[in-house]
């Protein structure tokens, strides 16, 4: 992941029509759906969402609700159960269907997001058949990846929670809208609002250097707005509820699963696991700064460049590390990633070796009951649970490495095309 990426040629653009590419699209995700039919998958946490709605439309106690026959509990904020409301208003197995074609929308919308995130000047109206072209052929493979097949499996909020991220952070400069996405996501689930530092500290340091409000600054305050609003009126319309979540429930941390689990990709799973411990305490507090401040370091600094994009998949696969639970299926941020990695490195190696780790399923092939082997794995079991978390720290320590060898590159694309659009457009007015 360089910093000083010669800009993409318009030319590289796919050259099949793009009936060509929504066939195979739809074609990908009709094998996917009857894949998932024949897996017999269980869909088991939209049913803990169902549950909640229902616990909240009964008026009874969100958090001391068991849903499931694997007696699972509430984890997210009260304003959570507000948002699956209408997961009630069906019978369960139109739920399920809706939630999976819901899912499907969204990984065709995490790909489109991703790619204007990436290359922006793919937003014009001009290229936008090649920007929906590329879209549904990546979307086409990359359903296929462990976390958004898992995230299928479980009807997971994760696509929604990171579609409703990129939706703030490719809007136009001077969007009014800018930090909804995120305040709502931060308010059902609290870790995008690891993105709310960024856009803060990145935010005030623009602001020290141009004496000057920036769109940096602009979401965070929004997205702040957001999150307070909407969380207070939680706690007025649910306030014993929002008592619990945030003097007990928040800090349950076991309430979630057990950290030593192969599903925990986060840096507490890696070292529970290599500790034999489910308990991992202060090595992982100390872990989490350290590699949390250095990773943020590196997104403040990319931001403050200009290149948001790296800034972005920076921040995200922070949160995931640092994370006291980071299931496999939150790590669909695997997606805006490896669309970075390619237009950056142009090396298929580089991609096709992230791209194999998110594909492989290699955290399924240890040992994973209820009797909890993962305490008991060996070296190579180890490695093998821990391929997303070392996937992420290969990828700091890359754009590290890419910054050290190149502290004064010029600003990535995004920038200089805008500058150019004006240009072109100064000359056009003269």
């Amino acid at each position: 992941m360089s910093p000083s990426a010669p800009s993409p040629s318009p030319s590289r653009a796919r050259p099949w029509p793009l009936v060509a590419a929504a066939a195979v699209c739809l074609i990908s995700f009709a094998a996917f759906w009857v894949a998932q039919r024949v897996a017999h998958v269980n869909m088991l946490d939209v049913m803990v969402y169902r549950a909640e709605a229902e616990t909240l439309r009964a008026g009874g106690d969100l958090y001391a609700m068991r849903a499931t026959s694997a007696n699972l509990a509430m984890t997210y904020p009260p304003f959570a159960a507000v948002l699956f409301l209408p997961l009630t208003l069906v019978g369960v197995p139109l739920m399920r269907t809706l939630s999976t074609a819901g899912n499907l929308l969204l990984v065709v919308a995490l790909v489109r997001l991703s790619l204007q995130l990436v290359r922006p000047a793919l937003a014009s109206p001009a290229r936008r058949a090649d920007l929906w072209r590329t879209t549904l052929w990546v979307a086409a493979v990359v359903v296929w990846c462990e976390p958004v097949w898992t995230t299928l499996r479980y009807g997971q909020i994760n696509l929604l929670v990171a579609v409703a991220v990129l939706w703030d952070l490719t809007r136009r400069e001077g969007s009014r809208w800018a930090g909804l996405g995120i305040g709502l996501a931060t308010a059902v689930k609290l870790t995008p609002g690891l993105f709310v530092v960024l856009l803060l500290v990145a935010g005030l340091l623009l602001w020290r250097r141009d004496r000057g409000m920036n769109q940096w600054l602009r979401t965070a305050l929004t997205a702040t707005g957001v999150f307070l609003v909407t969380t207070l009126a939680m706690v007025a319309a649910l306030p014993a509820d929002s008592r619990t979540f945030w003097t007990r429930t928040l800090f349950e941390t076991g309430r979630v699963g057990h950290a030593e689990e192969t599903a925990n990709q986060s840096l507490s799973g890696v070292l529970a696991r290599l500790m034999h411990t489910d308990a991992p305490g202060l090595w992982w507090l100390a872990a989490a700064v350290l590699l949390g401040g250095a990773a943020m370091a590196l997104a403040v600094r990319a931001a403050v460049r200009g290149d948001k994009p790296v800034a972005v998949v920076v921040t995200a696969f922070a949160a995931l590390m640092v994370s006291p639970i980071s299931w496999s299926h939150h790590w669909v941020w695997c997606v805006p990633l490896l669309i970075l990695l390619y237009d950056r490195t142009r090396a298929w190696w580089v991609t096709g070796a992230v791209a194999l780790a998110f594909a492989s399923f290699a955290l399924w092939w240890v040992p994973h009951d209820p009797g909890r082997p993962e305490l008991d794995q060996n070296a190579g079991q180890m490695l093998l649970s821990a391929v997303y978390p070392l996937t992420a720290l290969a990828v700091f320590a890359g754009y590290a490495l890419a910054v050290r060898r190149s502290p004064r590159a010029a600003a990535p694309e995004a920038p200089r095309e805008r500058v150019a659009v004006r240009e072109r457009q100064a000359v056009a007015k003269e």
